[in-house]
């Protein structure tokens, strides 16, 4: 999973911003650095929001950027990218973390911990969560 940053350069400093995340932006001081900060700033403000029991903009396509900057791609690590994934597809169906559990046989206690930052589920869990919301799970290795 991946979010549309827009690029520029502020001054001596680079800037990303994302267009999907309102208020995440962060700089660094070489365009080889931005990528890592980027990354971490994208993925702090997607796990406060998780960790505050919202449900976080799913990315957007995004055709161009504003004028004097570029798009660039930033990468969310799969556990992030699940705990994402459930809570926008719990939040699209109307369902409450005890309904999704009752409908996998699992304890609501497992849905919350699939839906906290950090956390590492086996692919098992994910596939039981995921039939219950009528949903497939599809694991790629890409290059």
């Amino acid at each position: 999973m991946q979010y549309m940053a827009y690029v520029s350069r502020e001054g001596r400093h680079w800037l990303a911003e994302f267009p999907d995340c309102p208020g995440c932006q962060t700089f660094a001081d070489s365009d080889q650095r931005l990528p890592a900060a980027a990354e971490e700033a994208l993925e702090g403000w997607l796990e406060s929001h998780l960790v505050d029991g919202k449900v976080p903009p799913e990315p957007r396509s995004h055709r161009r950027a504003p004028r004097g900057s570029k798009l660039a791609l930033v990468r969310v690590n799969p556990a992030l990218a699940i705990a994402l994934q459930v809570r926008w597809e719990r939040s699209k169906q109307g369902l409450t973390q005890g309904e999704v559990a009752k409908r996998a046989g699992v304890a609501q206690q497992q849905i919350a911990k699939l839906e906290r930052p950090g956390e590492n589920p086996t692919i098992g869990t994910i596939d039981k969560i995921a039939k219950a919301l009528g949903v497939n799970v599809d694991v790629a290795l890409v290059a």
